[in-house]
């Protein structure tokens, strides 16, 4: 692009001190994005999301990798210097590339620049805009609330859109994965790869914490990979049903929906065996633990969690998807003594798990900030707020690669100022989490019964107002389904 090298690195500088000023005034990383192209022109589109994120090459080339051994897939060979020329328009990754890049930064591809833009209809999601002050743990921040969402303009549609629990899940859809479960629907036949670019796709949906679209699409995602397993019977094929399961496992769970989300992680750990894959073994046998916890069964579950970490620890974690999965399973099983109340064996268990995270050089960047985080959760399992708070107090968004984590981030922190009894920064780390990932406000039944007490008792805190808006309760829309 015929930039010298000392521009490059003022840039740099430059870009660093923008994204600075515009974390601390909470913008979002798309608007980060714009103030940094537009103060500096000469940024690629794909550029200016690394450095809004406020990662370097390296970290990106590390969350790549993250984003394929999620998925069972050996991590591509994407290198710093092959990322610098994609970056300067120098080279052109293809398709996959495209989509894991993309997953990375938690937007999509045509965001990027990487793929032609498709015209079609806008996102319908609420969104926060700068405007109103509330007070978070960062410091003075604003956000408002616009909705751009027309769901309140059509009766039919709020209707359909409402569940019992006023989730933004279509009841409809929930019972088409009910009814799947019971009698498949028939599918066209479909080659493996094609289950394995769907399964991506519905990754990137969870990621992107793109819930409903999600839902709907699981019971044609969960038959078709079972029929194409069954057709071809190949180890590679169960381990495709084996993730589809796992994914559907973990979307219900998030949704609430508890006792299919049982028994999708029991398909799981069924359809795993058959693949003879010890990580996708682990993977669902940490899905199936979360669900027995969830029942109030911890001991069961650490149990399940154990043989796990057993099997995993066998192979000699001589691959990056094992190191990656045990270290996860550590993180799993801690959280379960927390919530048992085993206080020794769940701080011992995440010391285990962190000290996992940094044997795995490849992908320190991203489990570290991951284990520690769940430090901060086994502290607010066992009913230590401050605790909580105190491990957490390192944790930024640009630690998080996807939308749903960096969520996720926010919704635990409120979590736990919810239990310390601070109001006002739970108001705030609601409407932080509402920026990157609605459905994790929305959609979560635990998260959204926060925010409505919040609304309910704690009326006149600042950004109450917004998270009302963004959360309206069941009982203002209409009652009939």
């Amino acid at each position: 692009m015929g930039i010298t090298r000392s521009r490059r690195a003022q840039i740099q500088r430059e870009a660093t001190t923008i994204r600075m000023h515009a974390q601390r005034a909470g913008h979002a990383t798309e608007r980060i994005v714009s103030e940094l192209r537009q103060a500096l022109p000469e940024l690629t589109m794909l550029e200016a999301w690394r450095l809004a994120l406020g990662w370097s090459r390296a970290q990106v080339v590390d969350q790549v990798a993250a984003a394929y051994v999620s998925e069972g897939l050996r991590p591509p060979g994407l290198s710093e210097a092959r990322l610098c020329r994609i970056e300067h328009g120098q080279e052109r990754p293809g398709p996959e590339y495209a989509e894991m890049l993309a997953r990375a930064y938690g937007t999509s591809a045509e965001t990027l620049g990487l793929v032609p833009r498709c015209v079609c209809g806008g996102d319908r999601r609420a969104t926060l805009q700068p405007s109103t002050s509330v007070t978070r743990r960062t410091g003075a921040d604003t956000f408002s609330y616009r909705n751009d969402d027309d769901e309140g303009t059509d009766p039919m549609r709020r209707r359909t859109l409402l569940t019992a629990a006023g989730l933004s899940i279509p009841l409809a859809a929930l019972q088409r994965v009910d009814d799947a479960l019971a009698l498949p629907p028939r599918t066209d036949s479909v080659e493996p790869a094609q289950i394995a670019a769907r399964l991506r796709a519905a990754h990137r949906q969870f990621d992107r914490s793109e819930l409903g679209d999600l839902v709907d699409g699981l019971p044609d995602l969960l038959a078709s990979a079972t029929a194409a397993a069954e057709r071809v019977d190949t180890p590679a094929g169960w381990g495709l049903v084996a993730g589809s399961y796992r994914l559907a496992t973990d979307t219900l769970n998030k949704i609430g929906t508890k006792a299919t989300a049982r028994l999708t992680a029991d398909r799981a750990v069924l359809y795993a065996a058959r693949s003879e894959d010890p990580v996708a073994v682990a993977a669902s046998e940490r899905a199936l633990g979360m669900m027995l916890r969830i029942e109030g069964r911890p001991d069961l579950a650490a149990a399940v969690m154990t043989r796990g970490v057993d099997r995993l620890a066998a192979t000699g974690l001589h691959t990056t998807a094992q190191a990656l999965m045990f270290m996860r399973l550590l993180c799993a099983r801690a959280y379960t003594y927390a919530w048992a109340g085993d206080r020794s064996r769940a701080l011992e268990g995440i010391d285990e798990a962190e000290h996992a995270a940094a044997r795995i050089p490849a992908m320190k960047s991203a489990a570290l900030p991951f284990a520690r985080l769940y430090r901060s959760n086994i502290h607010y399992a066992l009913g230590d707020a401050g605790a909580a708070l105190h491990a957490a107090r390192d944790l930024r968004d640009g630690m998080y690669p996807t939308p749903e984590r960096r969520g996720r981030l926010h919704t635990d922190l409120a979590r736990a100022y919810w239990q310390w009894g601070k109001p006002e920064q739970t108001t705030a780390e609601l409407l932080a989490a509402y920026q990157h990932a609605p459905a994790e406000v929305r959609d979560r039944p635990s998260i959204r019964k926060i925010a409505v007490e919040l609304v309910e008792r704690h009326p006149r805190v600042a950004g109450v107002r917004q998270l009302a808006k963004a959360t309206p309760r069941p009982s203002a829309l209409p009652a009939a389904i």
